[in-house]
């Protein structure tokens, strides 16, 4: 028999036949044989990683003991204790004790689908990066109850992701070892719910008053609604948000079939009472803005501290009853005190602290009024005027507004010492208009402004909101000769057994404007307290400030500064209605006196350095001077590139470019002879004219 040729032969032509086309197939093949492989190696590991952990997890009972948290304590400028702060917990609820609506609310909140995971959460994760794919954050996470006992227990809140897988480990591991009743319960008695209390217990006491066994609906979905952001949502910070965010977890219940739509309507939020914070004192208004620093000074400490603080318990008391005493009827009021370093001495954010924790010393911001002239004539005297310059109180429109003085009367020509002492809206126009909107704006910026300022024209009134610690340390860096100056709350900080973890060093500001400039804004400032609109601020020793009044007295400031002491006071209404007859020179000037003269009481008397050095540009220009616009003498640029011819004298204050009648007793004569800059043939030869013919 012939053997069979299994030989491909060629097709007409001598062409071979191509092969099938089968690589990409294999490729395939071999990459789902690894990945397969990898998936089982890596799910191996995982299994080890998880059985090896599980091992070394405490048993259940020492896993109820551990607590987690620091233990803070917070000393004053003199050493004393002020308070101490750190974990709370409560009684230990056991799971059978816990109120049913309170795991519920809990499981209907962080992890719907708790009881069917194995401790991680597939589809919470997916859902997780989609809504991060989308919106381009993180807006919600994956983590499941169990990975979030793990963090609370073991972890950090580190966003690594080495610290995410060792969280992912552990939870398998504790859903390897415990039940999902022992998880739950512990995460219940452990969860961190704010203001330093931890577990269910604890929270129902520190918001309620009573023991977590006897948690109503409403009072287990605002505890729920606290895991998310336990400051934000605090009733005792914000119990408006506090329900809000309750509301939230009745409609996640609902949803969840823990209730139903008639149980979750019944609820009567307006029914339920919070129980008073107690201890707490005006200080808590300056440690809540001092401690959030702890942070940045120290990084991650978990072994107890002690915090030592600027704060100076005499001068804070005084500041608190000086704010209750003072504040006109329905406003809330604010203080800060600063050393001549920056050291807050005393700061004091409304009149009651546990009424109303919100602090307007940090957090609010205002519309300043006058106060805001501080920057107006830093840029006016950096300019080139001086506090005996000559303006023009009179009716003026800039760029379609026109500002008015209060009352409605103007004094005609004046210096500009008056103006500021008297607080004349129309000078004040004049002079931003003159050196320029923006580079007011730019002063307030160097002076520690961090609000947005526009540049509009009424802005020179103060049309800008700020905050009282930012205004505070402008008048503080005046108060320094124009160095800039830092406030701060924390001098140092140490282990209970006195190792230092850190120790503020003294250090020299930037230099915000010439000494010059710095001394000519002590005098007018100095002189709208012994003179003008600041009068009631007078402590029988040397004061330099500012008052500060908005339209339909909705606001009343006043900042100033006496030996060595800077001083801010705010009042107000929060719904920013008007408060009557509340003026700068009023209510906030005679606080501002009564605390000061006990703040200065033990310091020597300070006089303030109100001469006024000019620059040798300013006294003796030459040449090049006159290039820059500053002569007495010879033509020289204004602003806008125009000549100006010395001989025609013009008035600061009158936009500087409007010509008085000649006056020969006013204008220093010319030598006689004055050589000329060029002959007449560089001249023309220079402009491409013609030459004088010779002889």
């Amino acid at each position: 028999m012939a053997r069979s040729d299994t030989r491909r032969t060629a097709p007409r032509g001598g062409q071979p036949e191509p092969a099938p086309r089968s690589g990409w197939r294999r490729m395939i093949r071999r990459i789902f044989v690894w990945g397969v492989a990898a998936a089982l190696l890596g799910a191996i590991a995982l299994a080890v990683a998880v059985g090896l952990t599980a091992r070394t997890l405490p048993s259940y009972q020492e896993l109820k003991t551990s607590q987690a948290g620091q233990m803070i304590v917070v000393r004053a400028r003199d050493g004393s204790e002020l308070f101490s702060m750190g974990p709370s917990y409560g009684k230990w609820v056991p799971y059978g004790q816990i109120p049913q609506v309170m795991k519920d609310a809990m499981l209907s909140t962080e992890d719907k689908r708790f009881r069917s995971h194995i401790g991680i959460d597939p589809i919470g994760v997916a859902r997780s990066f989609y809504v991060r794919y989308k919106e381009g954050r993180f807006k919600q996470g994956g983590s499941t109850i169990t990975q979030q006992l793990a963090r609370t227990v073991f972890l950090n809140n580190d966003r690594t992701w080495s610290r995410k897988l060792r969280e992912i480990v552990l939870a398998l591991a504790l859903e390897w070892k415990f039940s999902k009743d022992q998880i739950l319960e512990a995460y219940l008695n452990k969860v961190y719910f704010g203001g330093g209390a931890y577990g269910v217990d604890s929270a129902s006491r520190k918001f309620f008053g009573h023991a977590g066994t006897q948690l109503s609906l409403p009072e287990a979905a605002i505890i729920a609604g606290l895991v998310k952001a336990p400051s934000h949502y605090s009733p005792t910070a914000d119990a408006v948000a506090a329900v809000d965010r309750a509301k939230v977890v009745l409609s996640l219940m609902q949803q969840n079939g823990a209730i139903s739509a008639a149980e979750a309507n019944g609820v009567d939020f307006k029914a339920l009472t919070f129980a008073a914070e107690k201890g707490q004192n005006s200080a808590r208004y300056f440690t809540d803005w001092a401690l959030p620093q702890l942070d940045l000074l120290l990084g991650e400490v978990t072994e107890p501290i002690e915090v030592w603080t600027t704060l100076d318990p005499k001068l804070q008391s005084t500041a608190t009853d000086t704010i209750k005493n003072t504040v006109p009827g329905g406003a809330q009021g604010a203080l800060v005190s600063m050393d001549r370093d920056g050291a807050v001495l005393a700061m004091v954010g409304g009149t009651d602290y546990v009424t109303s924790n919100y602090n307007r010393a940090t957090n609010a911001v205002r519309q300043p009024g006058s106060a805001w002239k501080l920057f107006v004539y830093l840029s006016a005297l950096e300019a080139g005027y001086t506090p005996d310059a000559k303006v023009v109180d009179e009716p003026v429109t800039i760029q379609g507004w026109t500002p008015r003085n209060s009352g409605g009367t103007y004094a005609g020509e004046i210096d500009v010492r008056t103006a500021f002492a008297y607080s004349k809206n129309t000078v004040a126009a004049q002079l931003g208009n003159e050196v320029g909107f923006a580079a007011v704006a730019g002063m307030a910026r160097r002076f520690g402004i961090t609000t947005p300022i526009s540049t509009y024209p009424s802005m020179v009134l103060g049309a800008n909101e700020v905050r009282l610690i930012d205004m505070t340390r402008a008048f503080a860096a005046v108060s320094a000769k124009g160095q800039a100056i830092e406030p701060y709350g924390i001098s140092k900080v140490t282990t209970t057994d006195g190792r230092v973890l850190y120790q503020r060093e003294a250090k020299g500001g930037q230099m915000l404007v010439p000494a010059y400039v710095a001394a000519g804004i002590t005098d007018l400032l100095q002189s709208a307290v012994s003179t003008g609109t600041g009068r009631a601020a007078q402590i029988g020793r040397p004061v330099a400030g500012k008052t500060g009044t908005t339209t339909s007295n909705k606001d009343g400031w006043f900042l100033g500064f006496s030996s060595g002491v800077t001083t801010g006071v705010w009042m107000g209404r929060d719904d920013d209605k008007p408060v009557n007859g509340l003026q700068g020179g009023t209510a906030p000037a005679r606080a501002f006196a009564a605390f000061m003269k006990v703040a200065v009481a033990g310091r020597p008397i300070e006089k303030f350095d109100t001469e006024v050095t000019l620059p040798a540009w300013q006294l003796e220009p030459d040449d090049e001077a006159s290039m820059a616009g500053n002569p007495d003498e010879y033509y020289y640029p204004d602003d806008q590139g125009n000549l100006i011819d010395p001989t025609t004298p013009r008035e600061k204050g009158r936009g500087g470019d409007e010509p008085k009648p000649y006056d020969p007793d006013d204008v220093a004569p010319l030598p006689q002879d004055p050589p000329p800059a060029a002959n007449e043939d560089f001249l023309n030869q220079a402009t491409g004219g013609k030459t004088r013919p010779p002889g």
